[in-house]
């Protein structure tokens, strides 16, 4: 993928137009073959960021097959000369068709100028991927902001005050407070940025104060609902900006999974049972990750440091927060998982620390909040995550170098900041739901969202089996989750 500059009177054919639903198959597969043989691009026109990208035609198809003819943000096209260039190559072809009667078929033409071409902008004016809701809130005052926020908060209070609550209601509310909090502290902190450390805390505390009391009451929402996630992600999709899509849903079904988890081990026999099924069925794993222990001596208290067990609402609270501002800092040049053509790996690992040194020196978010969103690429330390915790060990391992880490992960800060244990607790919780919710996208557009079954094949297979990156019984637990959060919504909708 590249972006392109094009001359204000190039015209531009729809695709649609060109691979029609009216044509015979037999047809449109020439055509197809043809575009594919030629190696003839695509622009990709966003309707309401006016983006272009042009993309090769077989990248698109080979991800879904029937690409221009989806509705969305999205729109297919092909320029004068590419098209010019297809009708050459379809002319020379004989086929069963007349293909000068195709030749001479009038195709509607969309010049640049119809389709409102980008124009240079101010980098200020530069598309956010948080959506024309984010300007809402940009420039606002401080104290406007924290309006919003305790309105949203009262909000959801009042929901929780109900003994009986309405699942649609309960997921809108969820949805929107979500959104809104997420979009305050980014023009917040954007705001900060510009002032002296101590100017910016000072300047963001009162948001900062408010957004803890409103996820207070979010996660107690959450905790005592199982939310719809076919509402949820109908609800999310009305915001244009990709990267808040994200974020509200990774920060609700985050906490949800937190409370699963607490749920689990607190209230059942399942650490027991773990302890059983250990040896055979995730030692081998731990192994990997611990070589210098004897298989022997990897257990389940050197999985988990201090041992399994649940969360307490201090903690609860603050991982919490994290989930929603973990990707704080994502940058305007940072678009989700639209397939490998739009990754830039040093876009995206500044991403982590712009957002990481933003929570720190412009905030008073709790630590446990920065460090998620620091920690949240980290994979275990394989070489294709990323975040501040390899450069600290490395240093640490420099300075001592027969030091081992001795646990895979911590529920606390300072056994991760020691470099005593390889993860820290919430940022492989956010990590396995990062990755699940970047996959079944329902919004995606260069690749097929997954389906519930095909996105934990695969996060088990390249994320466990193949490398080892996210962790193998926290998954576990999280494919617990997704097929307990599935039945309740199947039951939910038989009872409509």
């Amino acid at each position: 993928m590249y972006i392109i500059n094009m001359p204000e009177k190039e015209t531009i054919i729809l695709l649609l137009k060109v691979l029609s639903p009216q044509n015979e198959k037999k047809k449109n597969k020439f055509y197809i073959e043809t575009i594919i043989e030629e190696e003839i691009p695509v622009l990709c026109v966003n309707i309401n960021s006016k983006k272009k990208r042009l993309m090769p035609f077989k990248v698109l198809y080979d991800n879904n097959e029937h690409f221009w003819e989806q509705e969305g943000d999205w729109k297919y096209y092909l320029t004068g000369e590419d098209y010019n260039n297809f009708k050459e190559k379809i002319a020379v072809k004989p086929d069963t068709w007349d293909i000068e009667k195709l030749k001479q078929e009038k195709i509607p033409e969309i010049k640049t100028e119809d389709a409102e071409p980008e124009k240079p902008k101010e980098p200020e004016e530069e598309e956010t991927g948080l959506g024309s809701e984010y300007e809402t809130f940009v420039g606002m005052p401080a104290q406007k902001m924290v309006e919003h926020l305790d309105n949203d908060k009262n909000r959801l209070n009042e929901l929780l005050a109900q003994k009986t609550r309405d699942t649609t209601e309960v997921t809108k509310a969820l949805v929107d407070t979500a959104k809104n909090v997420a979009l305050i502290n980014h023009a917040a902190i954007e705001e900060a940025i510009i002032h002296a450390d101590d100017e910016a805390k000072k300047l963001t505390q009162d948001v900062v104060n408010s957004t803890n009391e409103l996820v207070k009451s979010s996660a107690q929402l959450i905790s005592e609902n199982i939310f719809s996630n076919e509402l949820m992600n109908a609800l999310v999709g009305k915001s244009n900006g990709t990267i808040i899509q994200h974020m509200t849903r990774v920060y609700l079904n985050g906490i949800a999974f937190l409370s699963f988890y607490n749920n689990l081990v607190s209230g059942s026999s399942y650490i027991q049972k773990l302890r059983i099924s250990f040896a055979s069925k995730y030692r081998n794993f731990y192994h990997k990750l611990l070589p210098h222990m004897s298989i022997d001596e990897v257990i389940l208290e050197h999985v988990f440091y201090g041992g399994m067990r649940a969360i307490p609402p201090a903690h609860y609270f603050k991982w919490a927060v994290g989930f929603l501002i973990h990707d704080i800092g994502k940058a305007s040049a940072v678009e989700y998982h639209e397939g490998e053509s739009s990754y830039d790996r040093n876009i995206v690992i500044d991403h982590v620390k712009q957002g990481y040194k933003s929570i720190v020196n412009k905030t008073n978010y709790p630590r446990e909040a920065s460090l998620i969103t620091g920690y949240h690429h980290e994979y275990y330390g394989d070489p294709n995550g990323y975040g501040y915790f390899r450069s600290y060990l490395e240093q640490y391992k420099k300075a001592n170098p027969k030091a081992k880490q001795d646990y895979c992960i911590t529920y606390d800060p300072e056994p991760i900041l020691d470099c005593h244990a390889l993860a820290y607790f919430p940022a492989k919780i956010l990590e396995i739901v990062d990755i699940f919710d970047s996959v079944t996208d329902p919004h995606r557009v260069y690749r097929k969202s997954m389906s519930t079954k095909e996105a934990l094949d695969m996060m088990h297979e390249e994320f466990i089996e193949k490398h080892v990156k996210i962790d193998a019984i926290l998954f576990d637990i999280f494919t617990m989750f997704i097929t307990e959060k599935e039945i309740q919504e199947a039951k939910t909708k038989a009872k409509t």
